[in-house]
């Protein structure tokens, strides 16, 4: 059992943070889903840019446990649920990108009203960094819907990915 310690965050902002490992973990599930959609397209570089985007989400995860070990927390990992697959077209598929992205920019803008809300300035210094990934984020992926909804065919369309297959 670990021994207790004084954490460095406010309670409502670790239990936040928590939840948003799962989150994270979870976004990582349904990227590895998109691309795998994309793959069976033969959609090479489509597929690699969603597994890329799969690796950075669990990177996410990774640097809020890290950060919360390191302010004292102990790290409980919640259930994720199962990724969504059965896309209905590739416009499909990048717009659930779309919203998640969107969703997730929602939760941590939460938290860092909850980090200052709660005078947690330390907690409200490290969604920063989420915050300023969000925003690119959001707008990597309303740039790749608008290219799947242009109409240019998609094998084309990877030669405009910077991506590597």
């Amino acid at each position: 059992m670990p021994k207790a310690v004084q954490t460095m965050i406010s309670s409502k902002l670790a239990q936040k943070l928590q939840e948003q490992v799962g989150h994270e973990l979870g976004a990582h599930q349904q990227y590895l889903a998109i691309g795998t959609y994309f793959a069976q397209q033969n959609l090479d570089k489509w597929a690699a840019l969603f597994y890329q985007q799969a690796a950075e989400e669990k990177e996410h995860a990774m640097k809020i446990v890290r950060f919360l070990t390191d302010v004292g927390e102990v790290v409980h990992f919640p259930a994720i649920p199962a990724a969504s697959t059965g896309f209905k077209s590739a416009a499909d598929a990048v717009a659930q990108a779309l919203k998640w992205e969107r969703t997730v920019t929602e939760q941590f803008q939460t938290m860092a009203k909850i980090a200052l809300a709660e005078g947690d300035y330390v907690g409200f210094q490290f969604l920063q960094w989420f915050l300023e990934e969000q925003v690119e984020e959001v707008s990597s992926m309303e740039k790749y819907l608008a290219l799947v909804e242009s109409g240019i065919n998609l094998f084309q369309a990877e030669a405009l990915l910077e991506v590597e297959a």
